[in-house]
């Protein structure tokens, strides 16, 4: 086993393959000078993307940085991707985690989104 938390997910090999997949029919269109199928290889692509997010979103994605070793195989779960994970660009996407909350023209980091910034 390495000896780095390299990610190795449900939702980062699903994505993996379909976009493998989505870039072999681009790569088909373009050999074949066929714009449909170009079309359709970039909508495989975004179809992977999406996936690999929702995937995330359910928990079977990993927060960033590195995981405690326990949770390195590939079919752990992810518990605390339901409230959302700190400097995680897809949560925040998905309107979880941290948030800027504008409170008299300054910004206030909420610690939860839905959690009330402190009235001063």
């Amino acid at each position: 086993m390495s000896t780095y938390d390299e990610g190795h997910t449900v939702a980062g090999w699903t994505g993996t393959a379909i976009a493998t997949v989505g870039s072999c029919v681009l790569g088909l269109g373009v050999c074949t000078t066929s714009v449909l199928v170009v079309a359709g290889g970039i909508v495989v692509l975004a179809v992977a993307v999406l996936v690999t997010w929702v995937l995330h979103l359910a928990g079977w994605g990993k927060p960033p940085g590195v995981r405690p070793v326990g949770e390195w195989r590939m079919g752990v779960r992810d518990r605390s991707a339901r409230a959302g994970h700190p400097e995680c660009v897809g949560c925040r996407l998905a309107g979880r985690g941290q948030r800027a909350v504008r409170v008299g023209g300054t910004a206030i980091a909420a610690e939860v989104v839905g959690a009330a910034p402190e009235r001063v």
